[in-house]
């Protein structure tokens, strides 16, 4: 069963995993959980390709999974939660999957993590679609006349068109 495309899936690497991405990775999601058991994480270890045809896992799935791709194993409905159990049964800390993931060493991951993490700035949603368009804003921000409603307030990324007193005290601080 192929994923029905989303508006949020141009987020630049990032996979949603929203409640379709969750029913298509249940086997990888059940398989990860597994490995909370001792006698599981054996098992696997012992033969890893032979233990995952318990799973209901398609071919992509196993690969990814017998290949340690973790960012494939999320694009085909992993939750990072679970597949994390898949990195600690290697002896693999969160900090050294997230690093993998993201194409840096352990040290600049942590570093950019204690920095604040990722900037959203280039990290969002492509298609604009959550912008509205030129001509509704300035129907919203002009009035009759064609000049700013007032009052028009500016605070960083924030617009406030109007007055409300609740909305300024929230803002404005």
């Amino acid at each position: 069963m192929a994923r029905r495309p989303q508006e949020y899936d141009d987020i630049p690497g990032t996979f949603v995993f929203d409640a379709e991405r969750s029913r298509l990775g249940y086997g990888i999601n059940m398989f990860c959980m597994s490995l909370m058991k001792e006698e599981n994480r054996k098992a696997f270890k012992a033969g890893e390709a032979e233990y995952l045809k318990k799973f209901q896992l398609t071919d992509e799935q196993r690969d990814a999974i017998l290949k340690r791709d973790y960012n494939r194993m999320l694009e085909l409905g992993g939750n990072i939660y679970f597949t994390a159990k898949l990195g600690a049964a290697d002896g693999h800390s969160f900090q050294h999957l997230a690093a993998v993931m993201t194409g840096s060493s352990q040290q600049d991951y942590a570093a950019m993590m204690l920095a604040g993490g990722r900037s959203v700035e280039g990290n969002r949603s492509t298609s604009r679609k959550d912008k509205p368009a030129k001509a509704l804003l300035l129907e919203l921000l002009l009035g009759p006349t064609g000049n700013l409603r007032a009052p028009t307030i500016r605070k960083g990324r924030i617009l406030l068109v109007g007055f409300d007193e609740a909305t300024y005290k929230r803002v404005l601080g």
